[in-house]
């Protein structure tokens, strides 16, 4: 289905992002919020696994919190059966964009640091990814790395359907030996996967590609990591214990993998081996390139409290800044804008450094609560100045609905919302009375009383004022059909009672008029038939003189005098 003739209620699209074998992705406007979002529909709905799991993605990443992994605002289905996620547009690209490139090794640490960052949340609600690859890792305008796509991940300890009928699921120049074996995975998987990426950042190619699938899979199986430019010998010894092809001797999760690169900063110890875990393990150098230096322990254990303490120093120290730059800002106001330079912005990036700063998750509930304050403020101000619901995204009702966005349930918000309907309710009241005073019941279709009341039936079904103005209106109809009677104007009453029936379908007594002006109405053409036939009948003497017949009551009128007592 082209994107034209693709309609998503609370969406408006722009135009196809991406398509692949069995989603599409769309970028679209999120009307409520006015928000781009990234919109991904599922292409097919025969599949019934392949929704489950879609769904499952949705369920799974929106329980993830983390400034490194991808947003979910909603999961929902469309009126042809398909599932879609809405989720936070990203407009800085993709990791493949850079395909080839040779990245500043401080750039190519920061985005392996924060989707490892992103990575130790996934790995301990107890999942994995399984498709770390350049492709999955998307930028922010300012130039964050997000993780994303997580259709394939896994709880840690359920084997897949896939592995266990032997299909390697995942990208065979990114997946792990482990992987591409289809053998049992865990966390390890992942970090071999951000490995090879990190690998492919610092010298602008990923040696495990090969010609074909096979050639790959033996390349990760075999081929041993190659040897860093003297400049990136301090990176040596992580990326082995990244991409060493058993999962014992690598990081045993994420936070090994950040401390290890905390190290490589801190100081030059050449092919320091990082793990002492996964050191103890070797037998042979070829297994490992990186090994210790002949130091003694002592001395190396030193090196390492005191760069490690430099390193804390200096991370506390940047920490303290950013929540002061935030503190400074959220004293300004600049809460959400400029994005760059708001305090939300660097609440955030104190969290990149240390995702349980209590402060920064403290400022970060004051930046949302003043954000709450400021929206029910304007909603208040609209409310007082009459604007309700109109212009578009300055009027009471916008400004309460964005507070509940905020915080679903928010009380004030929520009673704002109540004043607002009761505003329109009364609104259309008066403006009910006026036409009725007017006597325009049901014309103007868009400014009539009937108009006016059955817009609050719209807002509240069985509101007692409304119902009983269409009654009102109903009995006026019926005493305009009841007047045209007693003047001998049936057509005008019919009128008028059809225009009862209008307003009111269901009224007794105006249906009751309706069946007794059709019989009537055929008991007259009856009788005017009957009359015609009789006249047939008897021909006319022409040596008699013409005698003048007597007027004919009309048996309509003689019967509706009867019932009215003309």
């Amino acid at each position: 289905m082209s994107d034209s003739a693709l309609e998503i209620p609370g969406y408006t699209l722009h135009g196809l992002l991406g398509k692949g074998g069995m989603a599409e992705v769309y970028l679209a406007t999120q009307e409520s919020l006015r928000r781009k979002v990234a919109i991904k529909v599922l292409s097919n709905i025969e599949d019934r696994a392949y929704i489950l799991r879609f769904i499952k993605e949705g369920h799974l990443v929106a329980s993830l919190h983390h400034p490194s992994i991808i947003t979910i605002y909603d999961i929902d289905q469309l009126a042809d059966g398909r599932y879609y996620l809405a989720m936070e547009y990203l407009s800085g690209g993709d990791l493949t964009r850079h395909k080839g490139e040779v990245f500043e090794p401080e750039r190519a640490q920061a985005i392996i640091r924060q989707i490892a960052s992103g990575l130790q949340v996934v790995h301990d609600k107890g999942l994995i990814h399984r498709d770390v690859k350049p492709a999955n890792i998307l930028f922010r305008a300012d130039g964050t790395a997000v993780l994303t796509d997580f259709g394939v991940a896994k709880d840690v300890d359920i084997d897949s359907e896939l592995t266990h009928f032997g299909i390697a699921v995942g990208s065979p120049a990114y997946s792990s030996p482990e992987q591409a074996q289809c053998e049992p995975l865990d966390a390890r998987s992942d970090i071999y996967s951000l490995g090879v990426i990190f690998l492919e950042m610092l010298t602008g190619s990923n040696p495990f590609r090969g010609g074909s699938y096979t050639q790959t899979v033996m390349n990760h199986l075999q081929m041993p990591v190659p040897e860093l430019p003297q400049a990136l010998a301090p990176l040596q010894g992580v990326l082995e214990c990244m991409l060493a092809k058993e999962p014992a001797e690598r990081f045993s999760d994420c936070r090994e993998l950040l401390a290890a690169l905390d190290e490589s900063e801190a100081h030059d110890l050449g092919k320091t081996r990082i793990s002492p875990t996964a050191a103890a393990s070797r037998t042979d150098g070829t297994k490992r390139r990186g090994r210790l230096l002949p130091i003694s322990l002592g001395v190396l254990l030193l090196a390492a409290a005191l760069a490690s303490g430099g390193l804390y120093l200096r991370q506390q120290m940047r920490i303290d800044d950013l929540l002061a730059q935030a503190e400074l800002r959220l004293g300004q106001h600049q809460l959400v804008e400029p994005v760059q330079d708001s305090a939300e912005h660097y609440f955030r990036e104190a969290l990149r450094l240390d995702s349980d700063n209590p402060e920064a998750l403290a400022g970060l509930e004051r930046v949302r609560q003043a954000r709450i304050d400021d929206w029910l403020a304007l909603g208040e101000q609209r409310l007082a100045e009459g604007r309700l619901v109109a212009p578009a995204d300055d009027n009471a009702d916008f400004y309460f609905r964005q507070a509940l966005a905020l915080e679903d349930g928010n009380a004030r918000a929520l009673d704002g919302l109540q004043r607002v309907l009761e505003a329109r309710i009364a609104g259309n009241l008066a403006r009910a009375e006026q036409r009725i005073a007017e006597r325009r019941l049901l014309q103007p279709e868009e400014d009539s009383a009937v108009h006016y009341y059955r817009e609050i039936l719209g807002w509240v079904p069985n509101e007692p004022q409304a119902l009983a103005g269409l009654q009102r209106i109903a009995a006026l109809f019926r005493d305009q059909a009841n007047g045209a009677y007693r003047r001998g104007n049936f057509p005008e009453a019919l009128a008028m009672i059809e225009r009862g029936l209008q307003v009111q379908p269901e009224d007794p007594e105006l249906l009751a008029m309706q069946r007794e002006h059709r019989q009537l109405l055929a008991s007259a053409r009856a009788e005017k038939s009957a009359r015609a036939r009789r006249a047939a009948a008897i021909p006319a003497k022409a040596s008699e003189p013409e005698l003048e017949e007597a007027p004919q009551e009309n048996p309509i009128k003689r019967v509706w005098n009867n019932l009215f007592g003309n």
